[in-house]
């Protein structure tokens, strides 16, 4: 992936159907490198097939045809060549509930990592790329003695940090976050927003999210979406205090979705 390019997401002409539905249309957005943009719209306007369709999870469902270019770090993702697997460590995914694989907290952290080297890496490899993904995670200290703990025994929040630092070892440059807080209390849901925000720069960040007030908080840029359209696009606080739309002005202020 290229790393030189402004963009880490651009997508030019996306449409997308499932089946002879159409979900998204003519969806043009660019996505800048090492910056957190949200995703916001009504339930139903495509912000999650949109997430779903940049690492072509949406694929999984053999009645999805997409048209027009997605281009991730400089790359067109719907080339024939393009390796699914190596696309999905580039752009990794964070899902609405944590997702936890039904293995210990080391392993779990580990497992992508392994599958990539081959299971090659020496023990003192692997205990610096746990530490370091825990770490960037702020769980380090939490879990440190008790890695062979099952992950799942962890409290929610714990477990989509977590989810997080599962994707860390194989250098993603992109992190999709499907509503990565709605499944958590306002204490957990602010520590993961800190853990996203302190991510950034590092990673770019595409997140889809309901809560508005997170929107503004824990983004630079917002992406407005309404039946699969992209009516907006500007720096947060700019969209939140002068948004240029009437139906964005709307939904802001609630009076739809």
């Amino acid at each position: 992936m290229d790393s030189t390019t402004e963009y880490a997401i651009q997508t030019k002409d996306l449409n997308l159907w499932y089946g002879d539905f159409q979900a998204l249309f003519d969806v043009d957005i660019e996505v800048k490198q090492g910056k957190i943009t949200s995703l916001i719209g009504p339930s139903g306007c495509g912000k999650s097939t949109f997430l779903r369709s940049v690492n072509r999870i949406t694929e999984r469902l053999g009645y999805v045809r997409t048209e027009g270019k997605i281009e991730v770090m400089g790359h067109n993702v719907l080339d024939p060549e393009v390796e699914l697997t190596q696309l999905r460590r580039a752009a990794g995914m964070v899902f609405q509930r944590p997702n936890p694989l039904p293995l210990s907290i080391r392993d779990n952290v580990l497992f992508a990592y392994r599958l990539k080297n081959g299971g090659k890496g020496s023990r003192a490899d692997e205990d610096q790329v746990l530490e370091k993904a825990l770490s960037e995670v702020l769980l380090w200290d939490q879990v440190k003695d008790r890695l062979g703990l099952r992950a799942t025994r962890l409290s929610l929040e714990e477990q989509q940090k977590l989810c997080i630092a599962r994707l860390l070892p194989v250098k993603p440059s992109v992190l999709l976050m499907d509503e990565p807080c709605s499944a958590l209390d306002p204490e957990a849901t602010r520590a993961v927003e800190e853990l996203i925000w302190r991510l950034r720069g590092d990673y770019s960040i595409l997140i889809v999210t309901h809560n508005m007030a997170q929107a503004r908080r824990a983004s630079d840029e917002c992406i407005f979406m309404l039946m699969g359209k992209v009516v907006e696009h500007s720096k947060t606080v700019e969209m939140f205090v002068t948004p240029k739309h009437q139906e964005t002005a709307d939904y802001l202020e609630g009076r739809f979705g």
